[in-house]
This record gives C-alpha cells, structure tokens and sequence, in this order.
C-alpha cells in the first residue's frame, strides 16, 4: 500500500509517499480502505520529534479515517452491528497517513447520512476528543458558559457546534476579526480577537462579572493565570494541549476561593475500553444531530496524500478555519 511517512523529524518536507506492507487486523479489529485522512495538531508535533505514537501504535502519522471495511474480527464486527463493506469513520493511534489501516471495531462509527468521505474524515479526534474533555470530564451543563480558547482550529469549531447543540453559552477566542466572524457564524454567542482585546477582561464583562463555567484550552502557558481570573464559582479549566508552553503562575488564591477545578488529559494513549465508552455517548448523542445536519463538519481544505506536506504547512501558518484532511485514489 502506499502511505505517508516521517522520513526524518523536521520541517513538513519530512513526510513523504513511500510504500508499506499493508496492516492485518487482529482480535476486535477492523481493516479500513482509507478514503480520507484527518490531518490535526498532534501530526504535526510527532512530524517534529515531540509527541512519539504510544507503544504498539504504528509510526505512520494520523489519528483518523474514513473508509469501507475492507475485513476484520468477523465477530466483533457483527456484535457492534459492522459488517465487511460497511462506510465507516474511525479514532486510530496512528497509522491514518495510509491506503489501509487498521482499528479496533469499537473506536469506529458508522458514516453519518448524508456526509461523504472528506467530512467524515474529519469528525473522529476532534469529537472524540471535545466530547471527552468538555461534557465528560468538565461536566458542560445546558445554561452554563463555556470559553474555547481558539474557535476557529479543528477542535474549536467541533466545541462551539456541541456546546450550542447541548445548551450552553459560547465565547471563543480566534486571531483575527474574520476568523471571529467565522465562529459568529458557527454559533458562538460571542468572538473575542485576542490579538485585539484583553479576552479575560471581555469574558467578564460579557458575563456581567461572573465568568465562565468551563474554559477548553488548547494553550496553557501564561493563559491559565488569565483564565483563572475570569473564572465563575465551581468553575473548571481542562487543558488539552500546551502551544503557549507547559509552565503556567497563577493566582492560587482565585482557586481556593471560588472552588476551581484545573485538569487536562491526552486522549491517544488512553485504552481501547476508554476510547469505546465515548464512542458509545457520541453514537447515541451526537450522530443523529450529525446525520440531520443539525452539527455539520467545518472542511477547509484537502489535499491528495502526495502533497501531506502541503497540508502540514497550511496548518503550521494557522490560517485555516476548521479541518484540513488528506484524501486517497
């Protein structure tokens, strides 16, 4: 089969088309004929050197596809209802930059009516990974208001879209007044440019001094301190990648008094039975809003697997509004 991979840790000239045996599935796992390639955030870190594939993962990059069932664990598919031939959209730990790949039946879901392979390609990590983040472990409720640090990246727009599908309130912060709009545009109640404004002084006064619920933070560094301020009572920051830098101060004090919860977590290496219970929540809550085109996919742009380094450095320029994904002959 052909597949992208890392020649060398570097600049996005280091992915290259190269030719690999195809991948057998195993015990609960499923082979895809890939269709579409996700391209998201952590590709790029481990093209850099800087976030290595768990072990037993494959060191091809890519953490989704989407395909047909190509063959698998005949009895695991039939008990999550998939069957060889079937359109399906998968959460893999590596291994998406490829012809076929292999993943567990239970990190796949059906294609959602109505999407073709492009738009299904791009739902797996960043569903997965809000769904997990924001409503899982930040307990997101209807009525309460959620920050989304950068609303226009492949995560943000996934937030503002479930957040506003769920009840809550959306304010996101985005680089420039036309990424703004974009996330106006999506949903969110309120954009703040923080290349502009001062987002921890907007959130207050867009809540009338009571802050937000949840903060979904994509940056960490300097920002915990800012987002600690603009923080309601029990209200909970989940940190999910560290672009602004891993050491943060903060007024602890603000933690004490109005009972915050500080938490984060990384989804690829968490067991198949973790990844399997969101895929689960995300089957029963959120494919059908998908399928009736009340959630919709945000695709910026693809590229043929040939040109991933294209891809790599659209997504490193941090011009893109939503997915960029990779697609196969």
């Amino acid at each position: 089969m052909q597949a992208v991979e890392i020649s060398a840790f570097g600049a996005p000239e280091v992915l290259v088309l190269c030719e690999r045996p195809r991948p057998v599935a195993g015990a609960g796992e499923v082979l895809i004929r890939v269709r579409a390639s996700g391209v998201n955030r952590p590709d790029v870190l481990q093209r850099s050197g800087a976030y290595p594939p768990p072990p037993g993962a494959s060191d091809l990059p890519g953490l989704e596809v989407s395909g047909v069932i190509e063959a698998g664990d005949v009895e695991a598919m039939a008990s999550a209802g998939f069957k060889v031939g079937d359109r399906v959209c998968a959460l893999v730990a590596g291994g998406g930059y490829a012809q076929f790949a292999v993943a567990p039946v239970e990190q796949c879901l059906p294609v959602p009516d109505g999407l073709d392979d492009v738009a299904a390609a791009s739902l797996p990590e960043t569903f997965f990974t809000v769904w997990s983040n924001v409503f899982d472990r930040a307990r997101l409720q209807a009525g309460e208001t959620l920050l989304i640090q950068g609303g226009t990246s492949g995560i943000g727009v996934t937030a503002i879209q479930l957040a506003k599908a769920f009840g809550a309130t959306v304010i996101t912060t985005a680089g420039s007044d036309e990424k703004c709009a974009a996330c106006l545009q999506l949903g969110a109640d309120h954009a703040i440019n923080y290349k502009t404004q001062d987002f921890a002084a907007e959130v207050m006064k867009l809540t009338s001094g009571r802050g937000v619920d949840v903060v979904l933070d994509m940056v960490a560094g300097s920002y915990v301190a800012r987002e600690v301020e603009c923080m309601a009572e029990d209200g909970r920051i989940v940190i999910i990648a560290v672009q602004g830098g891993v050491k943060a101060e903060l007024n602890a004090g603000l933690v004490l008094r109005r009972r915050l919860v500080i938490t984060g977590s990384t989804l690829r290496p968490r067991p198949v039975a973790f990844k399997a219970a969101i895929a689960k929540s995300l089957g029963e809550r959120v494919w059908p809003l998908l399928s009736q085109g009340l959630i919709k996919p945000v695709i910026y742009r693809e590229f043929e697997a040939s040109r991933a380094a294209e891809a790599h450095a659209l997504m490193e320029s941090n011009q893109h509004i939503g997915k960029i994904v990779l697609t196969w002959a």
